[in-house]
């Protein structure tokens, strides 16, 4: 059948967004035989990998084109507060560029009979709704995180509609969200929901929600039931299409790594007992500051386990403890940008102390592998409390952990979280994480409940089949 249903994709600008939004355009093309993907890629300073990213698996995708967006003649300058409204600002100053390219695409004669069938925009890009509406096309949302965080957003929305002057404090309130089985404490909320500019920014991403046609989510029904089933049933809301878990499970090296180090890592890895190590990794914003990073060696040192850390700092120096690499030698490694995927994949790791982003929690749970909580930036630390809380799928250590605070862990805290996660004997967690993952793998099959969702999105925007 020829491939002439067009579905135009609007990623956020950065490797974290555009790699699920590619395994969904993926998945839609290996469902369907009438779709073709076009990617509207725009540009956000301090991305430059991202280029290179694409030119790496664009020959991997012959039904997918990418059209790059020009360059903003007027550079953003970063004067906001938060990097959400920094982010805001950029796609909205994008708006008209965006909708040359998607006119333009319109206004082509098709030689071989493509219509342009809807828009998915990535979260942040909501604002190109606007784009949609002109264009008198159905807009969809594509959200990179979870169900629970679009929980959040309803509700933000509904109490801001409520009250306009209410303002989130970071305060010891409980909150009764619907779509989570327990009270949500504001501690655990997104950092920029405590400054102006960041809740303004996550409010008007709220209100943008509720207009859309439908909602597509980045997790199944079977990691977060109690928040899917919330939505199932929710009348007043867009259509919410969970159809994950999503992420590139032949990722591609970084452009910072270092392929030598790389297979170093791996064959250790092959040498050690199944899982018997540990792996540290707190994601591509995650520097360290130098006392966190000498309580992290006291704590591996104190609690015995073998361990894999993936360490980059915020200064060049070397701030290890003295002689810790001699008194770990044999039982740890330590290395920069590590290929996360591949270490998670891995039959002798058996525990991830990780900073909770979305894409890598996917990632442990398709694996198996329980996580340690600790919380850095963005919405994490309410992915933490969903994991530990409402989905019993981790191990507490922190939850309301945020990057720039002065909280300093301590070396007990971090033993006493690794043995946990790593303990053997009736390990309730890593048997929870295991059930987890195999329903979260056989979702993604045929007739699995994120097949059946994404099979409900390409008939609600493509048309059923003939």
């Amino acid at each position: 059948m020829m491939r002439n249903a067009e579905l135009i994709f609007i990623p956020t600008p950065t490797v974290g967004h555009l790699v699920p939004v590619l395994e969904f355009a993926r998945r839609l093309i290996d469902q369907d035989d009438r779709i073709r993907i076009t990617i509207v890629l725009m540009k956000l300073q301090g991305q430059s990998h991202m280029d290179a990213y694409v030119k790496s698996i664009a020959p991997s995708q012959p039904f997918v084109r990418f059209i790059d967006v020009p360059e903003l003649e007027e550079k953003p300058t970063l004067v906001a507060q938060s990097i959400e409204a920094y982010v805001y600002d950029v796609i909205e100053k994008n708006i008209p560029l965006v909708r040359k390219i998607v006119m333009g695409i319109l206004s082509s004669p098709s030689l071989d009979g493509v219509t342009v069938k809807g828009i998915v925009a990535d979260f942040f890009c909501l604002p190109m709704i606007e784009v949609a509406k002109e264009a008198s096309l159905p807009f969809y949302v594509f959200l990179t995180t979870n169900a629970g965080f679009l929980a959040m957003m309803q509700y933000l929305a509904d109490r801001h509609g409520k009250d306009t002057s209410v303002f989130v404090k970071d305060s010891g309130e409980m909150l009764s969200i619907p779509g989570f089985a327990n009270p949500v404490p504001s501690k655990v909320l997104p950092s920029a929901l405590f400054i102006e500019d960041g809740y303004d920014a996550y409010v008007k991403l709220a209100i943008l929600f509720t207009k859309a046609n439908g909602i597509l989510v980045n997790s199944s029904f079977d990691i977060e039931p109690h928040s899917v089933n919330h939505f199932l049933n929710e009348q007043n809301y867009p259509t919410v299409y969970a159809v994950g878990p999503m992420f590139d499970l032949k990722a591609q090296p970084h452009p910072d790594q270092d392929l030598a180090r790389r297979d170093e890592l791996m064959k250790w890895l092959d040498d050690q007992p199944e899982a018997s190590v540990v792996f540290l990794c707190f994601g591509s914003m995650g520097k360290l500051r130098g006392p966190l990073v000498k309580e992290i060696a006291r704590g591996l040192e104190l609690c015995q386990s073998k361990f894999l850390w993936s360490l980059r700092t915020e200064e060049d120096d070397d701030l290890l403890p003295e002689g810790f690499l001699d008194r770990v030698s044999g039982r740890g490694m330590i290395c920069g940008w590590s290929p996360q995927v591949e270490i998670l994949a891995h039959k002798a790791v058996g525990g991830f102390v990780s900073h909770c982003g979305w894409n890598s929690i996917i990632e442990s749970v398709w694996f198996g592998v329980p996580i340690v909580t600790w919380p850095m930036y963005a919405e994490q630390q309410l992915n933490a409390f969903l994991m530990v809380k409402e989905l019993k799928i981790a191990v507490e250590m922190k939850l309301d952990y945020r990057m720039h605070g002065d909280e300093l862990v301590r070396a007990n805290e971090i033993e006493t979280a690794i043995r946990c996660v790593m303990e053997k004997e009736n390990n309730l967690t890593r048997k929870r994480v295991m059930d987890v993952s195999q329903m979260a793998r056989k979702a993604t099959l045929i007739g699995g409940s994120s097949y059946l969702a994404t099979e409900r999105f390409i008939q609600d925007v493509v048309g059923i089949k003939p």
